[in-house]
């Protein structure tokens, strides 16, 4: 089959319902290209009713007469069953469809779901047939380079804000609540960054410890909405996502493609692993290649690996309107197998008349050979910045110098040459200490994972200002939050888009947990009671000083001089002095001057000045 027949295919994978001359039929398709047989499941009446599908190449098709819109269906797979050649065919496993945009419930992880012969049919989710529907119109993405990213978890953010409404809590439909989007205003959030919300499954090690998957980086369904954060589906998206945009903010979804949750060689068999298993790197032995840290990696040598992945960034711009994508370990979606910066997935984004003009954002790094590529993806991508991380903990820390603190501000140009800034700054993460716990706590507490404290990142370069952990010292206060305000000022003042992690604007803690990727609980959970009100009140000046000003923050300026403590204009001798510690520029755009010794930074110009 040639590649514009196969092409053709893809494009009509899962579920369509069509109207015909003779009435409404439903069309069915999936990839399996070394199955024995595949069969279409549906679900009615407390009832499976199975139908072979007919192969054509690599696709197994079937259609049904009738408008099928909101029916429930899965795949059966017959085959070879030898896991130590990848291959997991068996026919009493049912399959979500890898096209599935809507399932009926949330993923639920059981032992069952990995043995042999053992029906799965009421373990897992049912995909549900979709009906048609518009996209919503094309606009220009709201959000631009150099305003503000505001990174949340949706559970975590909403679940315990006094003012929504206690059914919304925890979903989508919190989001566009006038209380929350009147905090997202406050702090002139350009966009808000959505981590996963599409349907995960929780690692084989969390339920016997009594714990769950938190933040959703285990997906399997990838255009399907978690039923238990948008029991709305896609139109709750679409709705929230209107709502944010009618408030002059942006929304960026944070996608996985670089593994599903299917795990390794023992893990669930949900979906891809047994319909087709080849779409999974695999080593020269047939093992699984596990260069994410989760079991597997995705193969984006495979046209039908990107096929499925611009299918799904398609959807979520159509079907909801949203303004950009980042995406998790990002290297592995230009790896064949080695990172290569012209990869083919950046050229069908940038082709792709629904994507080309939307907001990529790629986390640059994940933990194979060669994994670490700041500064190399498309030069209209954006990248998070751990060096801008890094580089401001160290300087305030006092281990750091002037002169690589001002590389930073001035948009990292040793990474991204001269060129608009595509560099994300940010202070901290969802993964890594919060602002308040880096201030807190020289090392990591995370007991509570499970782990024997053996998990998440060991060198942060936090410190904890004498006492680890929460302190009645009224100097340990103090010194905190000078601290805290430094270092938020110093962010507000970089050249670059800039990241702020939901609550680290009013002191927001994780009792020290640096990895609460499995914390629904209070850990995990904003508590909206507790917040730091002058810290926040703080924060929205600095953004307002900001976003009076955002278009000079996408490049640096060059009118401007670097001046040292004197006012002067900055010297080779200034800028190797191991003791310097001030630090200032002025430009017609904008001056800050920030000063390690006092602990203080001050932003301003001839109408403004917030500092610290």
């Amino acid at each position: 089959m040639d590649d514009a027949a196969t092409i053709a295919l893809e494009a009509q994978l899962g579920a369509h319902v069509i109207a015909g001359e003779g009435g409404a039929y439903t069309h069915f398709a999936v990839r399996s290209p070394r199955a024995s047989g595949v069969s279409l499941c549906i679900f009615a009446q407390g009832e499976e009713f199975r139908t072979p599908m007919h192969r054509q190449g690599e696709f197994w098709r079937t259609t049904l007469k009738g408008d099928l819109t909101g029916a429930a269906y899965g795949y059966r797979t017959d085959g070879e069953w030898a896991p130590e050649k990848g291959l997991w065919f068996d026919p009493a496993k049912l399959l979500v469809d890898p096209y599935a945009v809507e399932l009926d419930r949330r993923f639920v992880y059981d032992l069952a779901l990995s043995d042999f012969g053992v029906d799965t049919v009421g373990l897992v989710p049912h995909t549900i047939v979709p009906g048609q529907r518009e996209a919503v119109p094309h606009k220009v993405p709201i959000f631009t380079r150099g305003g503000l990213i505001y990174e949340l978890n949706v559970r975590g953010f909403t679940l315990l804000h006094p003012d929504v409404p206690e059914a919304l809590r925890g979903t989508v439909a919190a989001l566009a609540h006038p209380a929350i989007i009147a905090h997202l205003k406050k702090l002139s959030v350009s966009a808000v960054e959505l981590m996963p919300i599409t349907a995960w499954v929780d690692e084989r090690h969390l339920p016997p410890l009594g714990l769950r998957n938190f933040w959703g980086y285990n997906p399997v369904a990838m255009m399907a909405l978690d039923p238990g954060l948008c029991p709305g589906g896609v139109a709750e998206l679409r709705a929230t996502v209107a709502a944010l945009h009618d408030a002059g903010i942006g929304v960026i979804l944070d996608l996985v493609f670089n593994h599903s949750g299917e795990s390794d060689e023992e893990g669930p068999i949900l979906s891809l692993r047994g319909l087709d298993n080849e779409t999974y790197a695999h080593e020269a032995d047939g093992q699984l290649v596990n260069i994410t840290g989760c079991g597997n990696t995705l193969d984006f040598a495979q046209p039908h690996v990107r096929a499925l992945t611009l299918a799904s960034l398609r959807h979520f711009v159509e079907q909801a309107g949203v303004d950009g994508f980042r995406f998790d370990l990002a290297p592995v979606l230009a790896r064949s197998p080695d990172y290569d910066p012209r990869a083919p997935l950046f050229d069908e984004i940038a082709a792709d008349p629904v994507l080309a003009d939307r907001i990529m954002i790629a986390e640059p790094w994940d933990i194979g050979e060669g994994g670490y590529q700041l500064g190399q993806f498309p030069h209209n991508w954006l990248e998070w910045n751990d060096r801008f991380r890094d580089d401001l903990r160290r300087f305030w820390k006092g281990e750091g110098s002037i002169g690589a603190l001002a590389t930073r501000l001035a948009g990292s140009s040793d990474i991204f040459g001269e060129q608009a800034c595509r560099s994300v700054n940010f202070l901290a993460a969802h993964d890594g200490f919060t602002l308040a716990d880096l201030l807190s706590y020289d090392q990591r507490h995370n007991e509570a994972n499970g782990e024997h404290n053996r998990d998440g990142h060991g060198d942060n370069h936090s410190w904890n200002h004498g006492v680890e952990g929460p302190s009645d010292d009224p100097e340990v206060q103090a010194a905190r939050a000078a601290d805290a305000r430094a270092l938020l000022a110093t962010l507000f003042a970089s050249t670059g888009t800039i990241m702020l992690t939901a609550g680290d604007e009013f002191g927001r803690s994780q009792q020290g947990n640096n990895n609460a990727y499995c914390q629904d609980s209070p850990i995990g959970w904003i508590d909206w009671h507790a917040r730091d009100m002058a810290l926040e009140d703080f924060v929205a000046g600095l953004s307002a000083w900001r976003a009076a000003r955002a278009q000079h923050f996408e490049q640096f300026p060059e009118d401007g001089l670097w001046l040292n403590a004197q006012g002067e204009a900055m010297s080779i001798a200034d800028w190797e002095a191991p003791e310097a510690e001030v630090l200032a520029y002025a430009s017609p755009a904008y001056r800050f001057a920030i000063d390690r010794k006092t602990r203080s930074v001050r932003l301003g110009d001839e109408s403004a000045e917030t500092g610290s």
